[in-house]
């Protein structure tokens, strides 16, 4: 793919770390909430940076920015999270221009994920994109190409079974669940944090353990108590929580806590109790190993756990990518007329002008002159000429730069200010 310059003074990037080399205590540090990602797009918006997309996930933060240089947008990270320059140069990656482009679908589609075919993710991106419009930090770029994302993984998911299986982490949590623990159906299962994976793991939970033993606790009780109403489950107080552990088999930590809310001085037990820790960052402390009769399992291993239909959904990653390449083209299409529309915009102007001009000689010149013939012939070769041009400069192996400039010079054409 041609390397094209997506804007006059600066490029698009992507800069981010993730699961594949970021182990879940750095990815904790770098971890955003929603007042954070306001404060990044805020602190962007004052920085004269063009256009801010910030996604915070489980698995990855990535900051998709127009900016001068990377680094940029690196400083941006760190000056609102609890990691450095260093830890995040690390095990960082940064892409530029179409290489940027090319991640967000693959990180959209669910192929980048820890998970295959978690589609999850495009809910942040839809949301990462409305917290941005919201700050009037968005563009038609950025706009143009999130909508492109999303129906490049619509597609996916309609015409691949590539998201059939144990797609999510919340649902790998449940399955490690019945896998693990005999008679779920028996057990006392505790939910504390009811943010969006601990309401998918309770929704999963309820579906395929049958377990009218599930106590919901948030800090926010008003929540745990509108998941609680949809699915008829127990809600306790945050400060009962202790008192909750005792008496459950398996809990589940799915809270939005910066620092962990669950360690050895909380738990009080005697019976086995299975951990399931599924927030970044960890809300588990790793003491709890340190008890005899407790089993503590991060989201990270559950991703890692593979089940029986991952080898099919492999199968689908061609046609998967098939799918991005043909939404993706259409995305390119549309950027490469956005940047050659206002010089065609221009020589449509120079040739009707010319087209006047000659049409007013002719007129006064001779006599049966039919002008209103002349102007509908005339505007029809213009059209033709315009489209011929438009053509090349879509489909031309030369640099498309160098064919704009060419024909600003050879019709000395004025562009418009924006």
């Amino acid at each position: 793919m041609k390397n094209y310059n997506l804007s006059r003074h600066s490029s698009f990037f992507a800069v981010g770390l993730s699961y594949k080399k970021a182990e879940a205590d750095v990815r904790g540090k770098f971890s955003l909430d929603v007042p954070k990602i306001d404060a990044i797009i805020q602190d962007a918006k004052a920085k004269g940076i063009e256009g801010l997309l910030a996604i915070s996930t489980c698995n990855r933060t990535e900051l998709f920015a127009f900016a001068q240089h990377p680094y940029q947008l690196i400083k941006l990270l760190c000056d609102h999270t609890q990691g450095s320059v260093e830890e995040f140069q690390d095990v960082a990656y940064i892409y530029k221009n179409h290489d940027a482009i090319d991640h967000l679908f693959r990180v959209g589609t669910g192929l980048d994920s820890q998970i295959l075919g978690d589609f999850e993710i495009i809910s942040q991106i839809k949301q990462s994109f409305s917290r941005s419009k919201k700050h009037g930090m968005t563009n038609p770029f950025l706009e143009r190409l999130c909508n492109s994302v999303i129906q490049a993984s619509k597609r996916i998911k309609n015409e691949t079974e590539i998201s059939t299986g144990a797609t999510s982490v919340s649902f790998a949590s449940v399955k490690y669940i019945l896998n693990e623990v005999q008679e779920v159906s028996k057990k006392n299962i505790l939910l504390f944090g009811t943010g969006k994976i601990g309401r998918n793991t309770c929704e999963n939970l309820v579906k395929h353990t049958d377990n009218s033993h599930i106590t919901l606790i948030n800090r926010t009780k008003e929540k745990a108590e509108a998941i609680a109403g949809k699915f008829k489950l127990i809600v306790k107080d945050y400060g009962d929580l202790q008192t909750e552990i005792r008496k459950t088999d398996i809990l589940v930590v799915a809270t939005g806590a910066q620092l962990p809310t669950v360690s050895k001085s909380l738990l009080h037990t005697k019976k086995p109790l299975l951990i399931l820790d599924l927030s970044i960052p960890k809300n588990v402390s790793d003491d709890v190993r340190e008890l005899p009769n407790v089993s503590l399992v991060h989201l990270d291993e559950l991703s890692q756990i593979t089940d029986n239909n991952l080898k099919k959904r492999k199968a689908y990653i061609p046609k998967a990518r098939a799918i991005i390449e043909d939404v993706k083209t259409d995305f390119v299409k549309w950027l490469e007329t956005r940047k050659f529309a206002p010089v065609i915009n221009a020589l449509k102007a120079k040739l009707m002008t010319m087209k006047d001009e000659e049409l007013d000689f002719q007129s006064k010149k001779l006599q049966d002159f039919n002008e209103e013939q002349a102007a509908l012939v005339s505007e029809r070769i213009i059209q033709k000429i315009t489209k011929q041009f438009a053509n090349h400069l879509r489909t031309s192996e030369m640099d498309t730069e160098d064919s704009l400039a060419l024909i600003q010079r050879v019709f000395q054409l004025e562009l418009q200010e924006k």
